[in-house]
């Protein structure tokens, strides 16, 4: 599982080049397992976002719960692999970014480094599930000092104020 950052994390150009590797690397294993569903989204996008649901058209595998190459990037995640499996493209990235929403300048680094994806379509879908995921853990009680942080940048992305998780 998945926390926020509670210090700022000061990494070197080449963890950053290690993770955008570990990315690519991942997304070569095959796997049938499914982390992501579209009936989740169809469920709960209008619930978490406040717009409708988006059809994920482009997937790939991810980590769901994405350990960086190195000891730093643990503090963002556990290494059991329970979200391993197939999941929109942009989805692990959307992950650490909205965990990392604590911190402002590892999420200015994390937008920065990843710039050129995240302002595809598809990357901005895999950006959006994430966001509602932590939304819906937020919505149970987890992870209170996120929730004001990715309602904003939720809101950011879609234009659309997001509903109360908690309601």
């Amino acid at each position: 599982m998945l926390s926020p950052l509670h210090s700022e994390l000061e990494l070197p150009d080449g963890w950053w080049a290690d993770l955008r590797a570990a990315l690519v690397a991942i997304a070569t294993v095959t796997t049938e397992r499914q982390t992501v569903r579209q009936q989740w989204v169809d469920r709960n996008f209008a619930r978490f976002l406040g717009i409708p649901a988006i059809r994920i058209t482009d997937w790939t595998k991810g980590h769901g719960a994405c350990t960086g190459p190195t000891s730093p990037a643990r503090r963002w995640s556990s290494s059991t692999g329970e979200g391993w499996g197939r999941v929109p493209v942009g989805y692990d990235i959307g992950l650490l970014h909205a965990y990392s929403l604590t911190t402002p300048s590892t999420a200015e680094r994390m937008r920065a480094e990843f710039a050129h994806m995240l302002s595809t379509p598809a990357v901005r879908t895999g950006e959006l599930v994430a966001l509602a995921q932590v939304l819906q853990v937020v919505g149970r009680g987890g992870h209170p000092e996120l929730a004001l942080r990715l309602a904003w940048h939720a809101e950011q992305l879609t234009s659309t104020p997001v509903p109360d998780p908690t309601s």
